[in-house]
């Protein structure tokens, strides 16, 4: 029985980086006492600017990673809680305009979300899919179903990521599965880690998995932090098959792109892996039948989709209710699948609170009337003012793509860029726009983390396996990006209109 090879992990950090990162840190605090101590601006509140002030921080910490994401989470909710605490009132002179109640209760009001527990939940099922290993049967089940054509192993790859996308709501979870089931392949049939086709493996199921980000609602925690907004805001939400409805086209369109771009650009010496079916066939073999608890995980998976998919059409249970009642019934005594103790292997809590206070912060933002001043920067200054639907979702989509580069989460740029994103929206005066549809639209493109290994978890967790060079990961990803915006067009001028998400019908 062949052993199959430890998950990879990251590549260690250069030894300059700790230099960046002490630097990073002074630029933060630099940043934020800049803000915060600059000549008050019209129509901006004292709040408001603090927040500008945090925002900047947060911004800048993120970017460059000068903290642990979790560490940047808890420091980012001190500075909300002690520096709204003792902010001047505006329209009472000698008073406090929240006071540490009022800021402890804004710095914390992201927890009380229903996207934070969606995603706690997700983490659950994640585990729950490496504990049974379950996931790594589908995934073996389904390339075991292609020959041992190149090209058609790659497609067998991308089918996994597909399936997975839908029952492991955690796209670093996805990849973490996938990394060492590809580096055995690999192993198995004798081909060279650093040949092309092992490149061409590794990369684009990295690349699958943040395509059907877009796709799936539930597939990555950064589209929870849009729901999260727009319930806040608007409160209403989008439902598991209208989010599919409106992403899984266009991600279908981007995974043939992807497909054939990869393909042609990173050609693999060999039409056909010799022996390639028989790997296959040996590892899932291996795994032997499956057990018990892996045919428990299985149904109550499928049925969690059931209820996703069929939200507001059988029932009115909404995503996050559904999913918190498939972990209670799979931490159950007897009926469950894992224990307490099996479940908090890994367990990514940093990961929960730093989506909270994202949540937090972009809350923050809305309510001192922060994302508002700023979206009234944005509109005048890019002329947003009256522009047309398409207008807006190109400029706000292209200043996404660029400003992405800078971070090495689609969380983290959800948190900061989507609450303004709804400010602009709600500030132009282009007649009929759909906010909450066009809010959408605009977080499929913070999906598209296509370019650099740095710009997500799941493209440095590939990187971690030493198959191919930085610059391979870069030319292909800005074709894809590339093609992403094509279609990005293509649907913004056809579909998108037609289902009326970017404007609303009759407008």
């Amino acid at each position: 029985m062949g052993t199959s090879p430890a998950t990879p992990t990251a590549p260690a950090a250069a030894p300059g980086a700790s230099g960046v990162q002490r630097t990073g840190l002074i630029a933060a605090l630099l940043a934020l006492a800049a803000v915060v101590w600059m000549p008050a601006a019209q129509g901006l509140p004292a709040s408001g600017q603090v927040m500008l002030g945090i925002l900047a921080f947060a911004v800048i910490v993120w970017m460059t990673e000068a903290l642990d994401y979790a560490v940047s989470a808890v420091a980012i909710g001190a500075l909300m809680i002690f520096l709204l605490a003792f902010t001047p009132a505006t329209d009472k002179p000698g008073a406090m305009d929240m006071g540490t109640s009022g800021a402890l209760n804004l710095a914390l009001s992201g927890f009380s979300s229903s996207a934070v527990a969606l995603v706690a939940a997700a983490c659950f099922i994640a585990a729950a899919m490496t504990a049974t290993g379950l996931d790594r049967r589908i995934a073996l089940v389904v390339l075991s179903k292609v020959d041992a054509k190149s090209n058609h192993i790659v497609i067998g790859a991308m089918g996994v990521g597909f399936l997975l996308s839908f029952i492991v709501p955690s796209t670093t979870a996805r990849v973490a599965c996938l990394m060492p089931i590809m580096m055995g392949f690999i192993l198995a049939f004798k081909v060279d880690k650093r040949s092309r086709f092992a490149a061409l493996l590794v990369i684009t199921a990295a690349q699958t998995a943040s395509v059907w980000n877009i796709g799936i609602k539930t597939a990555a925690a950064q589209n929870m932090v849009a729901v999260g907004f727009i319930e806040k805001q608007f409160g209403t939400s989008i439902t598991w098959t209208d989010w599919f409805i409106a992403g899984a086209p266009f991600a279908a369109a981007l995974s043939i792109a992807l497909y054939v771009i990869m393909t042609r650009m990173m050609r693999p010496e060999m039409d056909e892996i010799a022996g390639g079916k028989t790997a296959i066939r040996e590892q899932l073999d291996a795994l032997g039948a499956m057990t018990a608890r892996e045919w428990k995980l299985l149904a109550l998976v499928l049925a969690l989709l059931a209820f996703w998919s069929t939200e507001k059409v059988l029932h009115d249970f909404d995503t996050s209710s559904t999913t918190i009642a498939a972990i209670a019934i799979m931490l159950a005594p007897r009926v469950g699948v894992m224990n307490w103790k099996e479940s908090q292997k890994g367990f990514p809590w940093g990961t929960v609170v730093l989506f909270a206070v994202g949540i937090s912060v972009g809350s923050a933002l809305l309510k001192t009337n922060a994302a508002g001043w700023l979206a009234h920067l944005i509109v005048t200054h890019l002329g947003l003012q009256n522009a047309s639907a398409f207008a807006i979702l190109m400029l706000l989509s292209l200043f996404l793509i660029i400003i992405h580069l800078g971070f090495a989460s689609a969380t983290a740029l959800a948190s900061t860029m989507v609450p303004i994103i709804i400010s602009v929206l709600m500030a132009v005066q282009t007649p009929g726009i759909n906010v909450i549809g066009m809010t959408m639209l605009l977080q499929f493109v913070v999906s598209f983390g296509f370019i650099l290994p740095v710009n997500a978890p799941q493209n440095m967790i590939a990187y971690g396996t030493d198959t191919f060079e930085a610059r391979d990961f870069i030319r292909t990803g800005l074709v894809i990006t590339l093609a992403a915006m094509v279609l990005l067009v293509v649907f913004a001028l056809t579909y998108w209109p037609w289902m009326g998400y970017m404007t609303l019908p009759g407008a």
